[in-house]
């Protein structure tokens, strides 16, 4: 295994066994479930939106290394960002793991180019993906209003 499969590897299992922003988020304003029957992963995402901007981030929920390790990275890259850096970070991610974004926009994803390698299995593609899915729900519920993603 070469050293950098062997240092996203690590991200990814370090972001699995001690997650950031997995919480309850009581005073979040947007919410989204999401759920991939294939695997079993299943989680919520909470946002709290002040206008346009994502002040805070959490998720909780239960699923595979990958789903969780997306879901901690994710929570922790979107806060602070407003919605269409999110939305745009959310597209570039997307195209990451669906092995469509150029090689040279890999880095500036930062720590989520961990998930580089997912896009050659199809089946962890639906892994990454979930949390991301579901949170874009999130961000275009309204507020208050708790959205059932679609299955991914």
């Amino acid at each position: 295994m070469s050293s950098i499969s062997e240092l996203y590897q690590s991200v990814i299992l370090d972001h699995n066994r001690s997650p950031k922003n997995y919480r309850r988020m009581a005073d979040g304003n947007c919410t989204a479930n999401g759920r991939n029957p294939l695997c079993g992963d299943e989680l919520t995402v909470w946002l709290k939106l002040d206008g346009e901007r994502i002040e805070d981030a959490a998720f909780e929920g239960s699923g595979c290394a990958i789903s969780r390790a997306s879901a901690s990275l994710m929570t922790t890259a979107v806060k602070g960002k407003t919605r269409p850096e999110a939305e745009e970070l959310f597209d570039r991610f997307h195209r990451l793991v669906t092995g469509r974004l150029p090689g040279d926009e890999v880095a500036s994803l930062g720590k989520l180019a961990v998930f580089s390698g997912v896009s050659a299995y199809p089946v962890r593609v639906k892994c990454a993906s979930l949390p991301w899915h579901t949170f874009k729900a999130a961000l275009d519920a309204p507020a208050g209003a708790a959205r059932q993603q679609p299955i991914a």
